[in-house]
């Protein structure tokens, strides 16, 4: 795991980068860890219901390069991890001043929601002027696992007590599933025991029109 560490500080030395995102992807799940290099703070997280802008088809476009505004909900300043995490996608999705690449102007917006303890990712157009918005994507949500003082390590600041690994999850699923099949097992079981201790009496008036 060190030598991937130092990896990544090498990568970001020799782009002469500030900050760092790497994706993981896995069979089970997707890992989207970022970092402000070389001193840190630094985030993991995983990644759940990514849509794609193929997928939506959503109506909204905007140009390539153009700069995003940052808009965030209230509770990244009422809570000490959100905080610095507000800062640290600051850093990494906002544009910086003065890029050679980027355009002088803004035609979209990143918004960022905390929902269930969970951050939601937006992509919107600005239009009309700027009276109105259409989502272009994409959208995805990011579960947070653990905030860490350094550059991918150190001292961790946060760990979030509500996250469930993706193995653990689908163990409880697939444990659920199993209570189901169970418990619909014992009622047919229950129905075909009360079924043999039914019985049914004659009606005396049954067969009076069948002479």
């Amino acid at each position: 795991m060190r030598k991937k560490q130092d990896l990544y500080m090498w990568l970001a030395f020799l782009g002469l980068c500030s900050n760092l995102t790497i994706t993981v992807h896995t069979n089970i799940c997707a890992l989207y860890r970022m970092a402000e290099v070389p001193s840190g703070p630094s985030a993991k997280f995983l990644i759940e219901n990514i849509h794609t802008m193929n997928e939506l088809k959503m109506t909204g476009n905007c140009l390539k390069g153009s700069r995003p505004l940052l808009t965030f909900d209230s509770m990244f300043d009422k809570l000490p991890y959100l905080k610095c995490l507000k800062e640290l996608f600051i850093q990494v999705f906002g544009t910086p001043y003065y890029h050679p690449k980027s355009k002088p102007f803004v035609d979209h917006v990143f918004h960022f929601s905390v929902i269930d303890n969970k951050i939601w990712f937006r992509n919107y157009q600005i239009i009309n002027g700027g009276t109105s918005l259409v989502e272009i994507g994409p959208r995805f949500v990011m579960n947070v696992i653990k905030i860490f003082g350094g550059s991918f390590s150190g001292v961790s600041l946060f760990e979030n007590p509500h996250y469930i690994p993706p193995n653990i999850h689908r163990r409880l699923l697939k444990k659920k599933a199993g209570m189901k099949y169970r418990e619909n097992v014992d009622a047919k079981l229950a129905l075909a025991k009360r079924k043999d201790g039914w019985v049914y009496q004659e009606d005396p008036v049954e067969d009076i029109f069948d002479e």
